[in-house]
């Protein structure tokens, strides 16, 4: 009998016994943890982005992740659990994150955090874009990576969800490097996909318990969707659970990058699901107006359709822009502005559009979700 290419199954909240019994119900379709072996090193791979407390909706919660770790334990594994969030790499700043998170309850579960904050060199000429990288060691040596992430709104990948949440693995200070390396949103999401293929996720789960909607991936709203995901293939998670949040395909750069590859079909509906994925829709989910599905227009060979590319996309970018009187002027959007492109006049932000990559790096990590992604008039009256 085929394994389904994803499953979906409610979980209520983030109690131990429903998530638990979520948990063994969603892996149960995929064949459950029979692959565990006594002594196998398992790094769990959560979304840690920033300092959040759990209930912000921000991060991995620590009410799946604990019982996840659990169940490994006991199955003898050996758990790792770790992310590179923006910021430092190193004891003093990941552990404070780690506090904030809730992260530390893993221990009282057989897990542990990662302590190992040495980096290394990967090569991988099998990448589309990116064929040498940076990344965390603590990856090194797991026998298998399971990839923990949450369902959110991202500025510039329009969602974050599994395929995402492997670029925790590039170190958080090199990060603002990637997005200044690859500012066009479609190989920004082509490496995305090099780093997937090169970790290789033994198993994709999708804490949608409570998701992020708005001003993603930290700044925006936590809302209910009720619901967790397994899938093999990050990919193809990812697939079901833009369709949950009333995205298409062709909004998401990774999924459109993953569809270069063969990896994911043209639409969710072509997916086998375990469950039942109409009863966790949610036609309301407050997006970000990204603009995204007009980047793969233009067939980038002949000349015409590289500059309809180029046109389209000067025309339909969407830019960072501070909003209302939320801004506190703490400069944090400068600190972490990969181009250089923001200064600080009268205690509030100026950004250079010359000089602005659109890597949305400053609405990511504005602490008091100042920063917002605006759409040019042309693209939103297209999108009518």
């Amino acid at each position: 009998m085929m394994r389904p290419d994803v499953v979906i199954v409610p979980c209520a909240d983030y109690s131990e016994g429903e998530a638990k019994g979520a948990l063994e119900r969603v892996l149960a379709p995929l064949g459950g943890l029979d692959w565990v072996r006594p002594g196998m090193k398992i790094a769990i791979k959560v979304n840690l982005v920033t300092f959040a407390k759990p209930e912000k909706a921000a991060t991995t919660h620590p009410g799946l992740l604990c019982p996840l770790v659990g169940l490994l334990a006991e199955r003898g594994a050996d758990v790792v659990v770790g992310d590179s969030p923006g910021g430092l790499f190193n004891a003093g700043y990941v552990n404070r994150v780690y506090a904030a998170t809730g992260m530390k309850a893993v221990e009282q579960y057989g897990g542990r955090l990662n302590q190992d904050f040495t980096e290394r060199e990967a090569k991988f000429p099998e990448g589309k874009v990116c064929r040498q990288f940076r990344y965390t060691a603590w990856l090194d040596g797991a026998d298998a990576v399971i990839d923990l992430c949450k369902l959110k709104t991202h500025g510039m990948m329009a969602m974050t969800c599994g395929a995402k949440n492997m670029f925790g693995a590039i170190p958080g200070t090199v990060k603002p490097e990637y997005h200044f390396r690859y500012p066009d949103p479609r190989d920004f999401a082509r490496m995305i996909v090099d780093l997937d293929e090169y970790f290789k996720p033994r198993l994709t789960l999708v804490d949608a318990v409570e998701c992020m909607e708005g001003n993603g991936p930290s700044g925006g709203t936590p809302r209910h969707m009720g619901a967790l995901l397994a899938a093999e293939s990050p990919h193809k998670v990812d697939l079901l659970c833009a369709s949950l949040i009333g995205l298409k395909r062709e909004e998401v750069p990774t999924l459109e990058a993953a569809l270069e590859r063969g990896l994911i079909p043209p639409s969710a509906e072509e997916l086998k699901v375990e469950g039942d994925p109409a009863a966790f829709a949610i036609p309301d989910f407050q997006l970000i107006g990204t603009g995204n599905s007009h980047l793969f227009t233009g067939n980038g060979r002949s000349l015409f359709g590289r500059l309809e590319g180029v046109v389209l996309s000067r025309a339909l970018a969407q830019r960072p822009q501070v909003k209302g009187a939320k801004c506190v002027g703490c400069g944090v959007c400068r600190k972490v502005c990969p181009a250089n492109a923001i200064t600080m006049g009268k205690g509030r932000p100026r950004i250079d559009r010359k000089k602005c990559i659109r890597c949305f790096c400053c609405q990511e990590f504005c602490p008091e979700s100042a920063m917002v992604v605006h759409r040019t008039a042309i693209a939103r009256l297209l999108d009518r």
